[in-house]
């Protein structure tokens, strides 16, 4: 059985509420929260977007058991390799040992903000491996030095590391990220039920790991306010990763998917009171060989009535699985 978890969405949701709906979470089982890692909302009407980083470190002290994880952390451009390394240690200390560092390749919406452009996919890649190199290299301890063709480390220790090393998800799309992935990661983070990549994955040394995926849902006893609400604010994810990577503003998110219907959003995301609709949806995860799938409730004022449906139908139909 596959473990279930809840994805707490900075774009959607305000920071003070994302504590409270961790809090939340773990109280009506749900069996890890992730936490999303942007600088922008991919929409305007998302409407929010505040420092994962400090509401991580706000949920491990509001929580008792939960895991957490970022899902993911770009640590190419925005952040230095080595302050993610930082940030990820000190949450491994306050969590616990309950925190997981998500790390993923980026996407111009959020890296372009330093104002160093946004390189190509294939240059990328070649960052990420290195970045990732630096901090598993960090985690070990003592100070350390790197000369990189994009990064460089001088003489750089981490005091606070807790008692073991924080484990690294590494997210991949395709062949180039899933190498390094297979190369650096103690997980495999992937958004679709791709059962390739978890091959893939498994082919290269990844046998055994933990393999996590995402799935939006848009829980409403009226399905027809559910699938409005998924089209006003879900619409931005049917293009795909190719383009949503690309792109550097909700702006642009907006005008890519002007011509999404609502029936092409209820068609990828599991909309209203059916519980049913949402176990099949996760079975295609399952079936695939994910043992971790996060789930997403689609709007921010929405959550309490999905956490009160969770605990009751969804969550034990999910057990069932």
């Amino acid at each position: 059985m596959a473990e279930i978890g809840y994805t707490m969405l900075c774009e959607q949701t305000p920071a003070r509420q994302l504590v409270d709906d961790a809090v939340t979470a773990e109280r009506v089982g749900f069996d890890y929260a992730v936490v999303s890692d942007h600088y922008f909302p991919w929409l305007e009407e998302l409407g929010h977007s505040p420092y994962a980083w400090s509401v991580l470190g706000a949920t491990a002290q509001a929580t008792e058991r939960l895991p957490l994880m970022t899902y993911v952390t770009c640590p190419i451009m925005r952040y230095h390799p080595a302050v993610v390394a930082q940030k990820a240690a000190t949450m491994g200390v306050l969590s616990e040992g309950r925190f997981t560092l998500g790390l993923g390749a980026g996407e111009n919406l959020n890296e372009h903000v330093v104002g160093q452009g946004w390189p190509p996919v294939n240059i990328r890649h070649e960052m990420f491996r290195e970045a990732i190199e630096i901090i598993k290299m960090l985690f070990e301890g003592d100070y350390r030095n790197f000369r990189g063709e994009f990064f460089d480390l001088d003489s750089a220790k981490l005091y606070d590391l807790p008692e073991r090393p924080v484990p690294v998800a590494v997210a991949a799309s395709g062949a180039q990220s899933l190498g390094i992935a297979a190369e650096y990661g103690d997980a495999l983070v992937a958004t679709d039920p791709d059962g390739r990549l978890v091959e893939g994955f498994a082919a290269s040394g990844g046998e055994g790991k933990p393999v996590y995926g995402q799935l939006a849902i848009c829980y409403d006893q009226d399905r027809e306010a559910a699938v409005e609400r998924a089209h006003r604010l879900w619409r931005w994810s049917l293009p795909g990763w190719k383009v949503m990577s690309e792109l550097p503003a909700p702006v642009n998110f907006a005008a890519g998917t002007e011509t999404v219907r609502p029936e092409d959003v209820a068609g990828k995301v599991p909309c209203g009171p059916d519980a049913d609709a949402v176990v099949e949806a996760v079975r295609r995860f399952t079936d695939a060989g994910f043992t971790h799938v996060a789930l997403v409730q689609i709007g921010h004022e929405h959550q309490r009535e999905f956490f009160d449906w969770s605990e009751k139908e969804l969550l034990p139909a999910l057990r069932r699985l």
